[in-house]
């Protein structure tokens, strides 16, 4: 009685499983056929959405049931009756739920982002998949059904199933998903900072890894692709991936910088997420001008970029100097309206000296700096009246990696000397009168990579003379002027802080001989005739914002370099946050305020402290100061809801306890469509004996009805708290 019972339901299951199967095949042909004409409700979108997580079974199945009908011929299966019928139900089980998972990935196709060749050939391959299961399950047991037409369709299937897992994961994880290891020992390789471009060896690793699974020629979420320059500068339908004017607010940042919950975050949950590091890079990336092109070592010594890239480059041996930062105090001494001494790199021991009056060079002058002889890398005399003599000051330098006698008064007589500075890289010479037996101890160095000689008595002729001695020595034989127009790069701001407590010194230099560099400290933009023209230092005692750019006849100006510079007398012993910040906006806790360390308008990166309430801190000092003003560097944001205060209070007092208000400060409030911008509240009041100051700082309650969203609490983000 069981057996019959169990032999009826197996047969109706079979029957009804065969017919589901052919229903199921009807449909995938009518899918395909109408497609491009078809909307599916949201339920069935839904349905197509589980395509990923149904695919793994049929395919297990299937490849079972092929493996199975190799052995099919076979003596000891041949007439196997429970082989036989176990084989044919792995194969309907298989090609009914493969049915099921293709017409889930047909819906699933429909939506944004499923185009591309490789979603095409994954599509085609998975009907195949489909279809010649179905033929061989339909047609096995058929008189003309021989064995190499079974053992080939079985073995095509297998290829298709390859196939289709293949593109399949290329299109879920992006291209080389399965090969990737194989790659990573060679694609770990890091460049040197000499060789390094920004785009194909710093950004264009973060969007492969982080990316492009997504955002391919064959999965294109959005309309974005980020496989190739061309695809990345046009955006996606949401419009330009990057806003160069306004790198904070661009639409990458935002959506990187989302709550990992929120459904536009990128990359998606449970995709590989980008580091602190990597969101950094990219906005510094953008910031710069998003250039495609650009050489690393062709950005400033102390570009936000360039520091931030060297984390993901190849260890610079060359640059771990091995010596010892000389005395600040000395470098002080020996700066002055003529010579400028300053680090190659923040808290780097080596040091760059600039020469920059000929009137006041001598060979005393020189002779002063062998104190840091140890530490200067960089030394540079262009159009110094330096002699043959002089070079007997200069072999001492043993750590010298440049030297410029550009326009010089050397005529060579001296320059085997040279030959001593066993670290020399490059040396330019253009403008002097050297001659080629002069050159042939220094080119012989295999230290020395490149070597200036335009405008001098060496002619082609002997370039290829001394090239002889030295192949991989870069000759530099001058340059073409082919009638463009350049613009000049921003004049550098040579300063250690921008946070100082009495005055503060400030260089501004220029890379190209006789540029004018001019300045303002009113906030007004420079222009080339009525802005004070920088000679030999500022002396700045305030807070002030100073602007520079650079001029040059038959050059464009130019771009305006910011640079803010706050005077704090004081710095309280301690601070404490009465009112908690937001969990994002932490920062590195109440040292945010008073670590000289100022935030840009980027506030994602930990510099700020973001507070969706009142901002109420106390600042405590061991022994009572006189103090006048207390002032804020504070951030306004329309589009993320960070607006100036309401008022800013400020409350003082000898006991903590018994604190009066000493004055309160109404910030200018934001308007609408404002971009972001820093800006320094300042409160003022009668000078007082202090040793507890409380600051109040009132948020906005309800956000302006254009506010994003509207009449919702808004955020105050301070930095830095400055105390006269």
């Amino acid at each position: 009685m069981y057996g019959r019972e169990y032999g009826f339901n197996m047969s109706t299951l079979k029957r009804v499983a065969e017919n589901l199967l052919f229903a199921a095949v009807v449909f995938i042909v009518f899918l395909v056929m109408f497609e491009n004409s078809m909307a599916f409700p949201a339920w069935l979108k839904a349905a197509g959405r589980m395509h990923p997580m149904f695919l793994h079974f049929p395919i297990v199945i299937l490849l079972l049931a092929m493996g199975m009908e190799f052995f099919r011929y076979h003596s000891i299966y041949a007439k196997n009756t429970f082989y036989q019928d176990f084989t044919s139900g792995l194969l309907l089980t298989g090609a009914l739920f493969a049915a099921i998972t293709v017409i889930m990935g047909l819906i699933l196709s429909k939506e944004n982002g499923y185009d591309g060749s490789s979603v095409a050939w994954h599509k085609w391959t998975g009907l195949g998949i489909v279809f010649l299961s179905s033929f061989m399950y339909w047609y096995r047991g058929s008189g003309w059904f021989r064995k190499q037409a079974s053992l080939g369709i079985a073995l095509l299937t297998v290829l298709f199933i390859v196939i289709t897992g293949h593109l399949g994961s290329g299109i879920t994880h992006g291209e080389n998903f399965i090969s990737a290891p194989l790659l990573s020992a060679h694609s770990a390789d890091k460049v040197p900072l000499d060789k390094a471009l920004v785009y194909p060896d710093i950004i264009e690793p973060i969007f492969k890894t982080r990316c492009v699974s997504c955002h391919n020629a064959g999965k294109s979420k959005g309309g974005l692709m980020l496989d190739n320059p061309e695809h990345i500068a046009k955006g996606g339908k949401s419009g330009k991936l990057y806003l160069v004017a306004d790198a904070a607010n661009s639409l990458i940042m935002e959506r990187i910088h989302l709550p990992e919950d929120e459904k536009k975050h990128m990359p998606l949950t449970g995709k590989p997420q980008l580091t602190k590091d990597e969101k950094k890079i990219l906005y510094y990336w953008i910031k710069s001008g998003a250039s495609f092109k650009i050489k690393l070592t062709d950005l400033p010594d102390n570009d936000s970029l360039r520091l931030m890239a060297l984390k993901f480059l190849a260890p610079a041996t060359e640059e771990l100097y091995a010596f010892e930062a000389a005395d600040n105090k000395l470098i002080e001494k020996l700066n002055n309206n003529y010579r400028v001494i300053f680090p190659i790199a923040r808290e780097s021991p080596a040091l760059v000296v600039d020469f920059f009056n000929k009137n006041q060079y001598s060979s005393k002058a020189l002779e002063e700096l062998l104190a840091l002889k140890k530490q200067i890398i960089e030394l540079n005399l262009n159009k110094m009246p330096v002699s043959d003599a002089d070079l007997n000051i200069v072999e001492q330098f043993e750590n010298l990696r440049i030297l410029n006698l550009g326009f010089t008064n050397i005529t060579g007589a001296g320059l085997s000397r040279l030959a001593a500075l066993n670290k020399l890289k490059r040396l330019t010479l253009p403008g002097t009168k050297i001659q080629i037996n002069n050159l042939e101890p220094i080119v012989r160095k295999e230290s020395l990579k490149e070597i200036s000689l335009w405008n001098t008595g060496i002619t082609g002729e002997n370039i290829s003379q001394l090239r002889k001695l030295n192949r991989h020595l870069n000759f530099i034989e001058g340059f073409m002027d082919d009638g463009e127009i350049l613009q000049l790069n921003p004049p550098a701001v040579i300063v250690s802080r921008n946070v100082f407590d009495d005055t503060i010194h400030i260089q501004l230099k220029h890379s190209i001989p006789g540029v004018q560099i001019r300045y303002t400290l009113d906030g007004s933009g420079p222009d080339s005739i009525q802005s004070p023209l920088f000679d030999k230092e500022l002396i700045l005692d305030k807070s002030t914002v100073l602007k520079a750019r650079a001029f040059k006849t038959h050059w464009k100006g130019s771009d305006t370099v910011i640079d803010r510079f706050y005077k704090s007398a004081f710095r309280p012993d301690s601070i404490v946050l009465l009112s908690s910040p937001g969990e994002q906006f932490k920062g590195d806790g109440p040292g945010t305020l008073s670590d000289y360390a100022t935030g840009d308008p980027e506030f994602r990166f930990g510099k700020w402290l973001g507070f969706q309430t009142d901002m109420k801190l106390l600042l405590q000092f061991h022994k009572p100061v006189l103090l006048r003003e207390v002032a804020i560097q504070m951030l306004k944001n329309n589009g993320n809801d960070i607006f100036p205060p309401v008022e800013l209070q400020i409350w003082g007092g000898v006991e903590r306890n018994h604190l009066k208000l000493l004055n309160t400060s109404i910030p200018k409030k934001s308007v609408k469509g404002e971009l972001p911008s820093l800006f320094l509240e300042t409160c003022r009041f009668p000078a007082t004996r202090l040793n507890y100051i409380k600051i109040i700082a009132v948020s906005v309650k309800n956000a302006p009805v254009w506010g994003y969203p509207p009449k919702k609490p808004g955020w105050i983000f301070a930095d830095e708290i400055f105390l006269n």
